[in-house]
């Protein structure tokens, strides 16, 4: 069998800037600042990184960024679902027809691997018309650091499949060098996609396994994907 676990951001989707904008509202609406927001790169982290990353530059104490979590996260996600448009997510090129091809082939499980917040991410991909694709996967509620999401992704998916997977078996694709570093801190093949803010030849210098310019049909056939 073969396990495919996709990213989100950057490489099945792009929903534009309302999402850095309802972000930067809730973290001011609950600890009065939204730290560096304007010049912190999102890519690759998950959502409880970005929110420790500003809150700390913005000399937010960790107890306080702990009593305030719940609060923000609720009125982000919250403020996500009721003013994210359709119209604003951009389903990256052929995504959805690769999807369609790999949900239909024996031997292959699909699943997510992102650092977004788990309602977070259904209400990204059901904008983009990609959610039915999708029945489960590994998200950054209560991960700090994208490197400890691939063993909840495995596991989740022995429960699904009852099927133990192995390293070998199992393939990450994603857009940045944080997508390639938690593969490879695992023993597991990275598929890097170019379609994020990373180019593929810095995707290649942080050691993916295969680097893509687009996740194009012919993709389908790469032998990446072979179960």
């Amino acid at each position: 069998m073969r396990l495919v676990l996709f990213d989100i951001d950057g490489t099945l989707l792009d929903s534009g800037p309302t999402v850095r904008q309802l972000f930067g509202h809730a973290l001011e609406t609950v600890f009065g600042t939204a730290g560096p927001i304007d010049r912190y790169d999102f890519c690759g982290r998950t959502d409880l990184e970005i929110v420790l990353d500003l809150l700390a530059a913005a000399g937010c104490s960790r107890p306080e960024v702990r009593r305030g979590l719940p609060a923000m996260k609720r009125l982000y996600l919250d403020l996500l679902a009721g003013e994210l448009d359709s119209a604003e997510v951009t389903t990256l090129p052929a995504v959805g027809g690769l999807l369609d091809e790999l949900c239909a082939r024996p031997g292959v499980c699909v699943g997510l691997l992102t650092g977004n917040w788990q309602r977070g991410a259904w209400v990204k991909l059901e904008r983009a018309g990609l959610d039915r694709h999708f029945g489960w996967g590994a998200f950054g509620d209560g991960q700090p650091d994208r490197l400890g999401l691939p063993p909840v992704a495995l596991a989740r998916a022995e429960a699904v499949t009852g099927h133990r997977f192995q390293p070998s078996e199992v393939l990450i694709v994603g857009d940045s060098p944080a997508d390639v570093a938690c593969a490879r801190a695992h023993g597991i093949p990275a598929l890097a996609v170019a379609t994020g803010r990373t180019p593929g030849e810095r995707l290649a210098a942080a050691g993916a396994s295969w680097v893509v310019p687009d996740l194009g049909m012919d993709v389908a056939l790469h032998p990446a994907f072979a179960a």
